[in-house]
């Protein structure tokens, strides 16, 4: 360390060590500079532990090297910070045991947690739009199937006429092939706004009204269990199974209708 003298003093071109300066002063001086160490100790040892907690190391090592004091700062690696002069064995975090009795079964699996809603729940939700704006993924499975057993037949969509062999007929639902007189249930809770003979192929024939745009009907009925005005819900019985209008054998011709136009009842059921 080079030294310059002026005017007869000595100055030294770079700052010595701190060394420790004896105390001038009467006693309760001396008791008031240990307080008010004591305390910018304790405030300094807060702001080091902030800065971990927080990890700003590095801008509390740059406020410590702003005041001046003399304290060994490490600026923190990707691993942690050190601090040769401070003691942080408070700012540990403390380990929680947790033990059991080799007899107690210990599970950390969640439980599965889920509302499920019934299916006329689930119809009535699904309703709250227009059934013509009801997309697809919405619609599927809101509706019970007619039959305790389906088994399909023809389905919906175009095909050759089954009694004129006329190719281009538009087939309107779903048909389901079953003994005659086997029960047919209500696929939904509803209404029945049609309950007799239908002029146009259905024979025997119910339809029942879901709300919002929705109906279904049931077809070629041997007998009819219902009428118009009655309040159903999901499963009641409507009818039994036949082979009554425009039909070749027995079975249950099942439609879905949508703001009076028939959709495949697939997507439906």
């Amino acid at each position: 360390m080079s030294e310059v003298k002026q005017h007869g003093r000595r100055r030294a071109t770079e700052p010595t060590s701190h060394e420790l300066v004896p105390f001038v002063g009467s006693r309760r001086d001396a008791l008031a500079a240990e307080r008010s160490s004591a305390s910018s100790q304790a405030g300094l040892s807060q702001l080091l532990r902030a800065g971990l907690a927080n990890g700003a190391g590095q801008k509390v090592g740059i406020a410590l090297a702003a005041t001046g004091l003399a304290l060994a700062v490490t600026v923190p690696s990707a691993t942690g910070m050190s601090l040769a002069s401070t003691d942080l064995s408070s700012a540990a975090t403390a380990e929680i045991v947790v033990s059991a009795g080799a007899d107690i079964p210990i599970s950390f699996t969640t439980p599965a947690l889920g509302s499920v809603l019934n299916q006329d729940g689930q119809l009535r939700e699904t309703l709250k739009v227009k059934a013509s704006n009801v997309t697809a993924q919405a619609a599927k499975g809101t509706l019970s199937a007619p039959l305790k057993t389906l088994v399909e037949s023809s389905p919906f969509g175009a095909r050759i006429n089954p009694l004129t062999g006329a190719a281009g007929e538009v087939h309107t639902g779903q048909d389901f092939a079953v003994q005659c007189s086997t029960a047919v249930f209500a696929a939904a809770s509803g209404t029945v706004t049609f309950a007799g003979w239908h002029s146009y192929g259905g024979g025997n024939r119910v339809v029942i009204d879901h709300g919002n745009g929705l109906s279904t009907s049931y077809n070629h009925l041997s007998s009819i269990d219902v009428k118009v005005g009655q309040k159903l819900q999901r499963g009641d019985q409507v009818a039994l199974s036949g082979t009554t209008g425009a039909s070749t054998g027995c079975h249950l011709h099942f439609e879905v209708i949508v703001d009076d136009e028939t959709v495949d009842p697939k997507g439906w059921l």
